[in-house]
């Protein structure tokens, strides 16, 4: 198999398959049979799979067949809002950025990274929260411009994306400030006696939390499990429970939820990453992101 196929084989595939035979591709395309007929196997060649068999005086779509017409009708579906998107576009002088966030990412993080695309005139953020798993896909796609989460891209070809390290925060636990009289042992012992809200098995920092009681000989009284951390500190605000937070907003939960620093949590790091595709051509905006972190990053080394 090569990849000498263009889009205009697959266009000449495509309408062949829609319209179910040469003789009709060939009307609708205004060109002769022979040479449709021609273009659909220089694209059978190259893919090395034959797309079409005979069927009575006609033709049918093999399985390989199936699924290149799939993806075909993905491929100029998408190509038919062209012209629609140039012309809004052109409209707005505005430059669109499309951001993915996972939903394990704590929110209160999130627009830090954001600020340099913020500090820009006439930008459009667009802003998706989602799976991380989902999120890749679009990426993958280019329905998104960068991701931002807790974890870096797995390691897979076949997405053809890479992660870079914005920044990292100790870990540390927080309360409503009226448990901080009620705990009357030392952390880590006193998370016994408090009632505990935790992110749920897809945030990355969950196993680490889990390890770091196993360490510490606690068994916590988990009485919440969230997989989205705005609504764990929601809950945690309400006289819920105590629960595991980045130092790095700490300042944040106070004025914004009246939330007090309980302790730290040693050891235990939450990482927080930007994923973006393997184009040529990059997003300016998403440069700015990485740029102003690796700065941060340097600064804080220094």
């Amino acid at each position: 198999m090569t990849n000498s196929y263009n889009y205009r084989h697959l266009y000449y595939f495509w309408v062949v398959a829609k319209e179910g035979n040469m003789s009709k591709a060939a009307e609708r395309l205004d060109m002769a049979i022979q040479t449709i007929s021609a273009q659909v196997h220089e694209l059978e060649k190259s893919l090395g799979y034959m797309l079409f068999k005979p069927a009575g005086r006609g033709i049918a779509l093999t399985g390989s067949g199936y699924a290149a017409r799939e993806i075909a009708d993905q491929v100029f579906s998408i190509g038919e809002k062209l012209p629609e998107a140039v012309r809004d576009a052109a409209k707005s002088p505005r430059t669109k950025i499309t951001v993915g966030v996972s939903n394990g990412l704590p929110k209160l993080i999130t627009k830090q990274p954001l600020d340099p695309v913020l500090k820009h005139q006439d930008v459009q953020l667009v802003v998706h929260e989602g799976e991380f798993e989902d999120l890749l896909a679009g990426l993958a796609l280019h329905h998104l411009d960068v991701v931002l989460a807790d974890r870096p891209a797995p390691n897979n070809k076949n997405l053809n994306v890479y992660s870079e390290e914005l920044t990292r925060s100790s870990m540390a636990w927080f309360c409503p400030k009226p448990f901080l009289q009620e705990a009357k042992k030392p952390l880590p012992e006193c998370l016994e006696e408090l009632p505990i809200l935790l992110p749920t098995s897809h945030s990355t920092v969950r196993l680490l939390i889990d390890q770091w009681f196993s360490k510490h000989g606690i068994t916590p009284n988990i009485v919440g499990e969230f997989g989205d951390s705005a609504l764990l500190k929601t809950f945690a605000a309400s006289g819920l429970g105590a629960f595991p937070a980045g130092k790095l907003i700490e300042k944040d939960l106070k004025e914004t939820y009246g939330i007090e620093l309980l302790g730290g949590c040693e050891d235990i790091y939450e990482y927080f990453y930007a994923i973006r595709s393997e184009k040529k051509i990059e997003h300016p905006l998403v440069q700015a992101i990485i740029k102003q972190e690796s700065s941060n990053k340097s600064k804080a080394a220094s």
